[in-house]
């Protein structure tokens, strides 16, 4: 025996229909032609769901199953240089408050390893009469900053990081780099030692360039610190 067909409803008051008919017998609403595709997923539909909005919503799911398919292949294909190897943007600007940035170690030029020692001179202390003359070794104070601009205290603001080297690479080393951004024309060129500044990671000395209110001023002035020899320059944070 075959099974009974399960009778087809009226979407708009719930009344059975034939599945020939094409008008509801109790309010006159144009029921759905069951026939074909559409007329299968109506049926199906109305066996579920008590409300049908209308034949309108496959040909607009379908379209909807479309673009996720064509969104899922184009980002797909944005992440592969074409030859299986997925690129990766490197990251240049971070600005969320309040997070510590890790900035990349770079070491300082070769040039850096020449750098004059400080020099040592020697001197005779006065003698009393009769006692052997003394001689003492003496160092010179270390140089002033030539000029370097130093971060204004409690001031927070954003820069342009231009290298980060460690603490045991000396002061010294970390100035001589700056001088070289501030021979090279970039902006209030100086060094700050990270550990003093929340937004930092600590443990570095980072040459820096320009005192900025905001970001955007902050990264006008990478494309030049890019150009004179800091390509690796980055915007960050700077806030006790």
């Amino acid at each position: 025996m075959s099974e009974e067909k399960k009778p087809e409803y009226c979407p708009r008051c719930g009344v059975a229909y034939e599945p020939l008919q094409e008008y509801c017998l109790e309010c006159g609403a144009r029921l759905p032609a069951n026939r074909g595709l559409v007329g299968v997923l109506a049926a199906a539909w109305q066996r579920r769901f008590p409300w049908y909005p209308g034949d309108w919503v496959w040909p607009a799911l379908l379209f909807l199953a479309v673009a996720l398919v064509a969104t899922a292949a184009a980002v797909a294909a944005n992440g592969s240089d074409g030859s299986g190897t997925t690129i990766v943007a490197k990251p240049t600007v971070t600005l969320g408050p309040g997070a510590k940035q890790t900035p990349p170690v770079t070491t300082a030029p070769n040039t850096l390893s020449s750098a004059p020692r400080p020099t040592v001179t020697t001197g005779t202390l006065p003698k009393a009469p009769g006692a052997p003359s003394t001689t003492v070794a003496t160092t010179p104070a270390p140089p002033p900053g030539h000029g370097l601009t130093a971060w204004p205290a409690g001031t927070t603001g954003y820069t342009d990081v231009l290298e980060s080297l460690p603490l045991s690479a000396g002061r010294r080393a970390a100035s001589s780099r700056a001088r070289t951004a501030k021979l090279a024309g970039l902006p209030q060129a100086g060094v700050l030692v990270s550990s003093a500044y929340a937004s930092l990671h600590p443990g570095y000395f980072v040459v820096f360039s320009g005192v900025y209110r905001t970001p955007a001023e902050a990264v006008a002035g990478l494309a030049t610190a890019h150009s004179r020899g800091f390509p690796d320059a980055y915007v960050a944070r700077v806030t006790h």
